[in-house]
């Protein structure tokens, strides 16, 4: 597949930004009062979101299921360190994008016994360090030390306080002795994709942090590079994580959430759809989507899917 245009994929980035910005400020980084869903006159929920792709599809997905049947929900768009520690606090219900057990494991060890384990959503994510795949002279991370003025001794790295940076950082770059001929630039997600985006439209070197899911594959023609010394680890799970006493106010959700998995075609999918086509208003490519494929909504909702309209 040929790297998209330029403009389109910049376009996304901000559109994405600015509308998780909206959602930030209409939050207003405070809790939200929570209850059973039984009792009450609403069934109110917060959700946390940290702005990366399939976190940000997969809580515009549960945003509109859960709208349809009948809860208040808040979106907080926080990063992912306030975040552990905002469902440890209750501040935040659910948190639908938990990295376990390596790349948010520093989080898990300080929080984790303040917080519900609701399940495992997708399994075989990994993380890596890419490039596009017209970069010749780099198969593997061991190829790296030879060819740091290649890629003008940066690696571009997402958020300072995500996991992948800091293994990157404290395993990857001490395991094949990058760390002094190369800087791990710490920026954003949004900022990440940005240079990968400009260095593709150039067809220039880059050395990015990357993760699988993530759309970009699907944009772009990438590599990533080999790890023979498993500096990265194995593989992780993508977790849907809780605040205490969730499954017991929320025993009907939590038990969807636990039927709650995807395949990695439809999260790509998913991911196109609300990204990519939806990039001006996700919420709507995820009831676009979520149309489009009942057998999710069955599957996971099994007889609470019945009546449920995604098409308007």
């Amino acid at each position: 597949m040929p790297p998209i245009n330029r403009t389109r994929r910049l376009t996304r980035v901000a559109a994405a930004a600015a509308s998780l910005a909206v959602v930030a400020s209409a939050c207003g980084g405070e809790g939200v009062e929570t209850g059973p869903e039984d009792g009450g006159e609403e069934q109110s929920i917060t959700i946390g979101l940290i702005q990366w792709d399939e976190d940000i599809a997969v809580t515009n997905v549960w945003q509109s299921i859960l709208e349809e049947k009948g809860y208040d929900v808040t979106i907080e768009d926080v990063d992912v360190a306030p975040m552990f520690q905002g469902v440890a606090q209750d501040d935040i219900d659910l948190f639908l994008d938990a990295w376990l057990p390596d790349t948010h494991g520093e989080y898990w060890d300080e929080y984790g016994d303040q917080i519900e384990d609701v399940g495992v959503w997708y399994d075989g994510a990994t993380l890596h360090l890419t490039v596009p795949e017209y970069v010749d002279e780099v198969d593997s991370i061991a190829d790296l030390q030879d060819n740091a003025d290649l890629f003008n001794n940066e690696i571009v790295g997402i958020e300072a306080g995500s996991g992948l940076v800091q293994r990157t950082q404290d395993d990857v770059m001490p395991t094949y002795g990058l760390e002094e001929d190369y800087e791990l630039v710490e920026s954003s997600t949004a900022a990440m994709l940005s240079e990968l985006d400009s260095a593709i439209a150039e067809e220039e070197p880059v050395l990015v942090t990357l993760w699988r899911p993530h759309i970009a594959y699907a944009d772009y023609n990438l590599k990533d590079l080999e790890d023979p010394e498993g500096a990265f680890g194995e593989g992780e799970q993508i977790h849907t994580v809780a605040r205490e006493g969730f499954s017991e106010d929320f025993s009907e959700l939590n038990g969807w959430l636990q039927d709650f998995t995807m395949s990695p075609e439809e999260l790509e999918s998913l991911e196109e759809v609300v990204i990519n086509e939806y990039s001006d208003n996700q919420q709507e490519g995820a009831r676009t989507w979520l149309n489009d494929n009942p057998e999710f909504v069955e599957r996971t909702l099994g007889d609470d899917a019945e009546g449920l309209d995604f098409s308007s």
